[in-house]
């Protein structure tokens, strides 16, 4: 049976070892990455677990990928099919690679690419994962991921991992701080709160979408407030500057009529004095 087993694994697709990677031309690599697989079977995958899985996922997923956008050039995925050298293929919950193009991939080929994961997280919710968890915390290491973490949502518990050199294939656990652990891969800080797993860019929280929308929201609302005021002002200003220059043009006007009326006295009296001669 074990025989059996094994030989199924064996039969998924592998990205050839480095050493066959070295020896091909560039045409055989972009074969060998065409032809890889950009899904992964359900036998080499744990089964769906719900909505406790999915929307975990979607959130962390969101908050670092907006916040990464904003700040560096990073690569933020989430179940995408892993190639390393030789190795059998993975879909990690989510994962993280520094310093590459942030384009859209159907796999990741590490000999491809030029370089492996940085960071990985997996999310659990049945007893079923909590064996890979284990698993994992030794195949990620052996492969060199520099930090593996694990959020186990129906326990609400959060596990960090990392190695403690890059020359080492062993994690050592992470000690917690202020209630969490900081992630010397992401600079950031990783807590729960409530029923979420949030990050941290020092105090400030990362927020995901919906709060961003809803921030956002009411900016917009202080600012059309604002706008309105603003509004109002200018609009109180040029009826005073109207009511102003009515004023004026009235008195320009009255005083215009009364010099006219002067002048025409003056005429007048010229006349007379014309009349009654020397």
């Amino acid at each position: 049976m074990e025989h059996e087993r094994r030989s199924d694994v064996d039969a998924f697709p592998r990205a050839p070892t480095q050493e066959q990677w070295e020896a091909m031309s560039e045409e055989e690599r972009a074969r060998v990455v065409e032809s890889l697989p950009n899904e992964v079977t359900w036998e080499e995958m744990p089964m769906p677990e719900g909505d406790l899985h999915t929307e975990g996922r979607r959130h962390a997923w969101e908050a670092l990928r907006g916040y990464f956008q904003r700040s560096r050039r990073v690569y933020v995925s989430a179940e995408l099919p892993i190639y390393y050298p030789g190795e059998r293929r993975f879909a990690p919950d989510l994962l993280v690679v520094l310093d590459v193009e942030p384009h859209e991939r159907g796999k990741w080929v590490v000999s491809h690419e030029g370089k492996g994961l940085d960071w990985v997280m997996e999310l659990h919710v049945g007893g079923d994962r909590e064996k890979a968890a284990e698993d994992n915390v030794r195949r990620y290491a052996r492969l060199g991921i520099p930090e593996y973490f694990i959020y186990d949502r129906a326990r609400e518990r959060l596990e960090a991992y990392r190695l403690p050199s890059p020359d080492a294939r062993e994690y050592v656990p992470m000690e917690p701080s202020r209630g969490g652990y900081s992630s010397e891969i992401l600079g950031l800080d990783l807590r729960l709160k409530g029923t979420k797993l949030r990050f941290w860019a020092g105090n400030a929280l990362l927020l995901e979408p919906e709060e961003m929308i809803a921030r956002l929201k009411v900016q917009l609302e202080w600012m059309q407030r604002r706008a309105d005021e603003v509004s109002q002002q200018l609009a109180e200003e040029v009826r005073q500057r109207d009511e102003e220059a009515r004023r004026f043009a009235e008195e320009v006007r009255r005083r215009e009529e009364e010099s006219e009326r002067r002048l025409a006295e003056l005429q007048r009296e010229l006349e007379r004095l014309k009349a009654r001669g020397p």
